[in-house]
Order: C-alpha cells, then sequence, then structure tokens
C-alpha cells in the first residue's frame, strides 16, 4: 500500500494496536492515518522551541506508549513532545469524512 500526503522526507512511522499509524517528516508535519483502509484522519504540525530555527521543525523519531493514547516524539530542536488525544473530543466534534 502506498499512503501519500506529505511534501517533506518522512522519518518516522509508528503504529498503535488500535491501527492508528502516525508519519513524521523534516517539515515538522505529523499525519494521523487508519493503517487498514489508509485514510488521513489527522494532519497537524509540531512547533520548534523558541530561540529555534525554522529548520529544526523536524521530527526524527515517533513512538505511541504503551496504552496506544499518547505519541512521544523526538524533534530536531533537540526536544522530545508528549501527545495525547483531546479529552473532549468525540466523533460529533471531529467527524471524520471518508
Amino acid at each position: 500500500k502506498n499512503f501519500s500526503g506529505h511534501s517533506a522526507v518522512i522519518n518516522t512511522l509508528a503504529i498503535n494496536d488500535d491501527g492508528v499509524a502516525m508519519s513524521g517528516a523534516d517539515d515538522g508535519s505529523m499525519n494521523f492515518w487508519d493503517y487498514r483502509t489508509g485514510y488521513t484522519f489527522q494532519k497537524t504540525e509540531t512547533v520548534a522551541q523558541p530561540g529555534s530555527l525554522d529548520a529544526e521543525n523536524g521530527i526524527f523519531v515517533a513512538e505511541f506508549d504503551l496504552t496506544g493514547t499518547r505519541l512521544i516524539t523526538g524533534e530536531a530542536d533537540k526536544s522530545i513532545k508528549i501527545w495525547k488525544q483531546g479529552e473532549m473530543a468525540t466523533e460529533a466534534s471531529h467527524p471524520v469524512d471518508m
């Protein structure tokens, strides 16, 4: 299967037990996919830490924690970030349009 959607070099891919795949790229873009269908259901970008260069926006490594609900990223600005789902997010507030 080919998944398309990034316009930069992809450095990392992480998949959790629920079939959510996350890809992270050199330009800081992150795409979240349904691994089974290849559908991109969310796109977002990381933000480099204050004082960093724009070129330090890349994501080098990513892994879901053991629960599969938090994503840990290692980034070009020398930061480690922990991302989690929005607690108030529901299918009604964030519909998936397939």
